[in-house]
């Protein structure tokens, strides 16, 4: 029985068994990103609310807002892609010419609690900075497949698109958000959803989902991991309907899904964002990576 103070919904615990299992998938991947060259780096909890508005799209409204008591606004970080674009921002000298590195830590989002979702919780991110080359696309890829093989994650799957497929077929923001919700509400869903955007275009716009052929860098980037010893179909795929939220995303996207089955559930996302780190450095600064949703891993598999 509860006798002393609840914490507030969406926020919790870690219990010992947990914290154990963590502990030993932490442990588990941080040599794989090491053996990449990729190397450790922590930001704050805490940024200055005009630093993360204005880089999520229409999930911003999950971002924590308060103001201190010296009136500044400030925000708790709704993932580490942009505290680290913040800080390569004010580091350049990293660049040399590229920078890799992986942080663990706790991000924070206003939304409903579920099962292997909660307000607080810890994401495991890795990105490489400073080049646009799809042999970087292929590094975080091969990290992601190799890190999954050693967290017992072996029907995991890296579900890979280019956003630049929706570009080409003039989809609006509004269409690929309803693209993205595919997993949750399925192909009947979504077109209605893309028949509220465009009533005589949104059977049209589907079928070339359907039809859609990989882009350039796609096939550079599968040819890239299949040379990297990972085979099409087991470790990774192409899903022409991924489209992942976040407005920063501006190519090659990445989930990983449990297994391959229709609307697997996703452990972990990332993708190619070129211009994000742009608009805090004042010049082009190309970069890409993925983040684990340790949480969710945990939450999702079975007690052994």
């Amino acid at each position: 029985m509860q006798k002393g103070p609840v914490t507030p919904k969406g926020f919790g615990d870690i219990m010992p068994r947990e914290a154990v299992s963590r502990r030993l998938m932490i442990n588990a991947i941080v040599p794989v990103l090491e053996k990449y060259g990729f190397s450790p780096l922590e930001t704050p909890t805490v940024e200055f609310a005009e630093t993360l508005l204005g880089k999520y799209g229409e999930e911003e409204k999950l971002i924590y807002q308060f103001e201190d008591k010296g009136g500044r606004n400030l925000a708790l970080r709704y993932d580490l892609t942009v505290p680290l674009a913040r800080f390569v921002a004010n580091n350049l000298g990293l660049l040399n010419p590229t920078f890799s590195r992986y942080q663990i830590g706790q991000v924070f989002r206003g939304e409903n609690p579920q099962k292997g979702r909660r307000r607080e919780f810890t994401q495991f991110d890795f990105d490489t900075v400073g080049s646009s080359d799809y042999t970087e696309d292929v590094k975080v890829i091969s990290a992601v497949i190799e890190s999954a093989r050693a967290i017992g994650l072996t029907d995991a799957i890296v579900q890979i698109n280019d956003r630049e497929l929706f570009d080409a077929a003039g989809f609006s923001k509004e269409a690929v958000i309803a693209i993205d919700k595919i997993d949750k509400i399925g192909r009947d869903g979504v077109v209605a959803l893309l028949k509220e955007i465009d009533i005589e275009k949104a059977e049209g716009m589907f079928a070339s989902l359907e039809k859609a052929e990989k882009t350039a860098r796609l096939k550079d980037i599968f040819a890239g991991l299949e040379k990297a010893g990972f085979a099409e179909g087991k470790d990774f795929t192409f899903n022409p309907f991924l489209a992942r939220g976040l407005n920063y995303y501006t190519s090659t996207i990445f989930e990983l899904k449990l297994d391959k089955s229709p609307g697997g559930l996703s452990v972990g996302g990332g993708g190619r964002y070129d211009n994000l780190i742009g608009m805090f450095a004042g010049r082009e600064i190309p970069a890409v990576g993925f983040s684990f949703g340790i949480d969710r891993i945990i939450d999702l598999l079975p007690e052994s």
